[in-house]
């Protein structure tokens, strides 16, 4: 069964995220390295973890399984779990699969080599209303896909 990980330090869409499992009866998990305050709902648990770099993202790509949802801006992580089969959304909605993710580490490097060589890159844009929008129907949409069952199509016997 499909679950939902939220990477949810600074996570803007928690609240979609929560509306969108309800109506599917999905569960997710918040994880994060300080107390998040989260629906009391059976559907949605608490992940506290140990402080420190990337203790929160270890647990969920640990734990991430084929055909589940990861919610994160975290590149590195993102790759990590597109690796096992799950499907990454980003909070502004750009959904990072097989196809995507690659370009995504690329950018993402480059940035860092740029910033680390004294260059002032520009930042992304502010979070806004449209992105909010945008990624409440890409995960909607990425629910029902990922849901649906799968049809394998077996050649006739010859």
């Amino acid at each position: 069964m499909t679950r939902i990980f939220i990477d949810s330090d600074a996570c803007p869409v928690k609240d979609e995220v929560y509306r969108v499992a309800g109506r599917y009866g999905l569960h997710v998990f918040v994880v994060s390295n300080r107390m998040i305050a989260v629906p009391d709902t059976p559907l949605i648990e608490r992940i506290v973890v140990d402080a420190g770099p990337d203790v929160a993202d270890d647990w969920i790509a640990e734990r991430t399984k084929e055909k589940d949802v990861v919610i994160t801006a975290d590149i590195p992580l993102a790759a990590r779990c597109v690796e096992k089969g799950a499907y990454v959304l980003e909070p502004k909605g750009r959904l990072l699969d097989r196809d995507a993710i690659g370009m995504a580490l690329a950018m993402r490097n480059l940035m860092t080599d740029l910033r680390s060589a004294g260059m002032i890159t520009p930042g992304s844009a502010a979070f806004g209303r449209a992105d909010r929008s945008r990624f409440l129907s890409e995960l909607d949409t990425l629910v029902v896909k990922v849901r649906k069952p799968s049809i394998r199509l077996v050649p006739p016997p010859m």
